[in-house]
């Protein structure tokens, strides 16, 4: 899953998205509303970790917009705004939930994953395709009820391919979900990513298997 985070403070933008990088989320930092902007038009985000004060205005107006917009996206404001009538006020323009600052990482991405398993939602906690199981919540996979270590890379591809079982799920959307901006991705990385992840599941007797459609894209399915 890939997640936006709006946050002018640079060195806590940076913890927020090492955090939610180790619990398995591709993260992009914009430091000001403008930028978050154009982050939203170029890629299809999961969810936002929103800030109120930013130096080009006020988070709360921001989100106000992309309601107004129509989009459902979710939203947890991340703010050291710790008034009720605060909470209140971004709850009601449309925040999906509010936590302020200090916090704990694990709550946050805690708080993340439950929003994003909501109905109509990203994240399911449980996906299940022939003897493969992933938990999305503890970020474990199991093959035929035993344990099976995949690397972070295979564990999020593994999770992108489970949503879309049976479907094929673009290159391009792969690519899109796996990296955030300034990562370094050469033109052949989804390429190689889905042959480790194809070998891996087979050395592992796994019931699935990841099927290339050369210039389509990649689906998983059993076997």
């Amino acid at each position: 899953m890939r997640l936006l985070a709006i946050e002018d403070n640079r060195r806590l933008a940076a913890l927020i998205a090492k955090g939610c990088r180790q619990a398995g989320f591709a993260v992009d930092s914009c430091h000001d509303l403008e930028s978050g902007r154009a982050a939203l038009d170029a890629v299809g985000y999961d969810a936002i970790i929103l800030d109120l004060a930013l130096p080009d205005g006020d988070g709360l107006d921001f989100l106000a917009r992309l309601r107004r917009e129509g989009s459902e996206l979710p939203v947890l404001i991340l703010t050291a705004r710790d008034r009720v009538e605060d909470r209140v006020a971004g709850l009601d323009v449309g925040a999906d939930d509010y936590l302020l600052k200090p916090f704990a990482m694990e709550e946050l991405v805690a708080r993340l994953r439950a929003l994003m398993r909501r109905p109509g939602q990203a994240l399911g906690v449980r996906l299940v395709a022939g003897n493969v199981e992933f938990d999305t919540v503890a970020r474990e996979v199991s093959i035929a009820g035993a344990p099976v270590a995949f690397t972070r890379r295979e564990t999020d591809l593994l999770e992108i391919l489970l949503r879309r079982q049976g479907r094929v799920v673009p290159k391009e959307s792969i690519e899109e979900k796996l990296y955030a901006f300034g990562e370094e991705v050469s033109s052949n990385s989804v390429e190689v990513a889905v042959h480790r992840l194809r070998k891996h599941l087979a050395d592992t007797g796994a019931t699935v298997e990841v099927h290339t459609l050369r210039g389509i894209g990649y689906l998983l399915d059993e076997v």
